[in-house]
């Protein structure tokens, strides 16, 4: 199950920085390690700070983009101590693992930490389900990155621990890509029935995204909307309504009777 737990790492500056985070998963039973665009990698500083968990550095999953890394993602934490404009459910790093440990029986969790500067930028926060932080001395909050992820691969060993979260039952989620998905089929549809204008197009779209986050349909629930979003491209007579059509669309209307 922990093998369904990956950390995944944006643009990390310092090889040593990832090296340091391999040793902490390790200790901690986590295995799969995600690099982003890294800054210097594959590295001799990185595998020497890695001491006896260089198998997870030469295992590591190295990708361009953030979406490439969460696309097989049911649920997405993105790591920010930050406020941000738009608010995402927050957690603690304990509450964090609590929700984890469940969800990573059945589906892809991806834990997300930016870079040692910056941290993650609003846009990626803005692809993440949830927000999670680390308690910390208000004085002075800051933390190493590898010190960051050590608190969180600890926090999800000791809750692994419970088996009472392994049997805790979860919804079936749809993947990032399948949501991806979702957003392409309704931003056409709201541009094809002028409910957004091309030309002026404000935040909408942004803002529709951030609250199918924050709720997380369902795979059954995503299959209804984009039923939905299929019938009115025909009642519309959008040219693009089969485009983007899922297989079982008009299936859904079967589902009427759980209402």
């Amino acid at each position: 199950m922990l093998n369904n737990i990956r950390i995944v790492l944006i643009n990390t500056f310092h090889p040593g920085n990832v090296g340091a985070i391999a040793r902490a998963m390790k200790n901690m039973g986590l295995t799969n390690l995600y690099l982003v665009d890294p800054n210097d990698y594959p590295s001799e500083e990185a595998t020497s700070r890695a001491a006896g968990a260089v198998d997870l550095l030469e295992n590591a999953t190295i990708v361009d983009t953030f979406e490439e890394a969460i696309a097989d993602c049911s649920l997405v934490i993105g790591t920010s101590a930050r406020h941000r404009t738009f608010q995402l459910p927050i957690m603690n790093a304990r509450e964090c693992a609590e929700t984890v440990i469940p969800e990573a029986v059945n589906h892809q969790v991806a834990i997300v930490f930016g870079r040692e500067t910056t941290g993650l930028l609003n846009e990626e926060i803005a692809q993440c389900h949830r927000q999670v932080y680390i308690d910390a001395n208000d004085e002075y909050p800051v933390l190493n990155i590898s010190q960051a992820v050590q608190i969180v691969a600890y926090e999800i060993w000791m809750a692994n621990q419970h088996k009472s979260l392994h049997s805790k039952e979860t919804p079936e989620y749809p993947h990032k890509k399948d949501m991806d998905l979702f957003y392409q089929h309704l931003e056409e549809t709201l541009y094809g029935i002028n409910f957004i204008i091309r030309n002026h197009p404000g935040k909408v779209l942004d803002k529709l995204h951030r609250f199918f986050n924050r709720s997380r349909p369902e795979k059954q629930e995503l299959g209804i909307l984009r039923g939905v979003l299929a019938a009115v491209q025909r009642e519309a007579g959008l040219v693009e309504a089969n485009n983007h059509q899922p297989k079982d669309a008009d299936k859904t209307t079967d589902t009427k009777s759980d209402h």
